[in-house]
């Protein structure tokens, strides 16, 4: 999830902005933005970049955008940060991410939902460091500013269950499922954490959901090899 970045036309013509030429050749995009060293070429050559799924170098991209927008003292310097630590998570690289998005909440210029999933990133880095009690606090802050995203409930109730606060994941999962019945992924943990508590009824229609859902995703193929210990049961 990039948070969302207006872009001005920087080094594309007048007429063609950096977002719509992403919208119909990425390509293109990347192309004509990557000899444009200012504050929107870095910008739209990290956005072209992304839209190509390579994400490894979309991330110092914007990363450059950040720091020629500090040295311009421009106020999106924040959000460029906020765009590289995303980028770097999606590239698998936590440990950047964690510093990119270090630099995004340090500035205090994000407010409302960009901070909110500033710091829903920066606990989703931190989970991956092993620092759980970090990521909680962050987690708090991005259920303040990011409410409406389902993925913050999904991911604070995943830890809660994973440090043993089972009233927390149990709130925290119907929050989820409120706002995003369709998803496998919520739906797999929700059958996770009714699994934990003992309700085999809850867990198995949760994961039936997910399987149905989303049967050739890795949360619907989760959720299909955990129903198959109630197969198991049934036959001892």
């Amino acid at each position: 999830m990039l948070i969302a970045l207006a872009l001005q036309a920087a080094a594309l013509p007048p007429s063609e902005s950096c977002a719509a030429l992403i919208s119909t050749d990425a390509v293109a995009a990347e192309r004509r933005a990557s000899g444009d060293r200012s504050v929107d070429g870095r910008a739209c050559l990290g956005l072209a970049l992304v839209a190509q799924q390579r994400f490894v170098d979309a991330a110092p991209a914007f990363e450059e955008a950040a720091k020629a927008a500090e040295l311009k003292r421009d106020g999106n310097a924040a959000r460029y940060w906020a765009q590289a630590g995303n980028a770097w998570l999606a590239g698998q690289n936590p440990a950047k991410a964690r510093a990119a998005l270090d630099a995004a909440l340090a500035a205090g210029t994000l407010d409302g939902l960009e901070r909110g999933e500033a710091a829903l990133d920066r606990a989703r880095a931190l989970v991956a460091a092993g620092d759980t009690k970090a990521a909680r606090a962050d987690l708090d802050l991005a259920l303040v500013d990011a409410a409406d995203d389902p993925l913050a409930w999904l991911l604070s109730a995943t830890l809660a269950r994973r440090t043993g606060d089972m009233t927390l994941a149990k709130n925290h999962i119907a929050e989820a499922l409120r706002r995003s019945p369709d998803d496998a992924q919520v739906q797999l943990e929700a059958g996770n954490i009714a699994a934990l508590a003992g309700d085999e009824a809850s867990a198995r229609a949760a994961w039936e959901a997910a399987a149905r859902i989303a049967p050739d995703r890795p949360a619907g193929q989760s959720a299909a090899r955990a129903l198959t210990q109630f197969a198991a049961a049934a036959t001892k």
